[in-house]
């Protein structure tokens, strides 16, 4: 089964972009580093922050996929009509198992923005490939994610007159989506309520508030 037949069985009608909390039901939002800040009183950079925001992230990830899970790696790259991406370079980077970088699928999708007014000028080119955790540097890939707005690397990588990508982990086998949307935080759906309640201990136990949608 692939990507778009099992988000279409799973979470119907959910459209893979930011903000999977406010789409779906059943989910949660958590803050990353809450009462930290990314800069010193010198305008600095703060590394405790962003060790802080690194292993909240990792280990999360850990609670959610295991190492036999079954999981889609999803990128959203938003672009210009007329550019012609062959395939992000989130997969060049981040796969180790540079078998999988032949298996990677694409699809074209509108742009997921519709609301800006540059949106008509733009689509989405939506890659995933289907793989185990194993298979990718996750902690690297996750590092990534939160560089966003700041010149550190490891960086997800995005051409000139593009907007940074959006990396999606999608757990086929617990059916739950985990989304990184930059330092600050993530969002974590799920098919079912029971498949968050081991996100509720973990936040306990990392003093992490986690928001569950009501």
């Amino acid at each position: 089964m692939g990507i778009k037949d099992y988000l279409h069985k799973t979470f119907p009608r959910l459209s893979l972009k930011p903000s999977l909390y406010v789409q779906w039901d059943t989910g949660v939002h958590i803050e990353f580093a809450k009462g930290l800040y990314q800069f010193t009183n010198d305008d600095k950079l703060n590394p405790v922050y962003f060790e802080k925001v690194y292993n909240q992230a990792l280990s999360l990830f850990h609670l959610l996929f295991g190492e036999e899970d079954e999981m889609f790696l999803v990128t959203n790259v938003y672009h210009h009509k007329d550019w012609k991406w062959k395939q992000s370079k989130v997969y060049r980077r981040y796969v180790k198992n540079k078998h999988l970088t032949y298996d990677v699928k694409k699809q074209m999708l509108p742009y997921l923005y519709i609301d800006e007014d540059e949106g008509d000028g733009y689509v989405t080119s939506q890659f995933n490939v289907r793989c185990r955790k194993s298979d990718i540097n996750y902690f690297l890939l996750l590092k990534a994610t939160c560089h966003e707005d700041f010149s550190i690397q490891p960086k997800l990588g995005k051409a000139k007159d593009t907007y940074y990508p959006d990396v999606f982990f999608v757990n086929a086998t617990k059916d739950l989506i985990f989304f990184i949307y930059d330092d600050r935080g993530c969002e974590v759906i799920a098919s079912h309520k029971d498949k968050l309640q081991s996100i509720t201990k973990w936040g306990a136990e990392e003093g992490i508030e986690v928001d569950y949608k009501k």
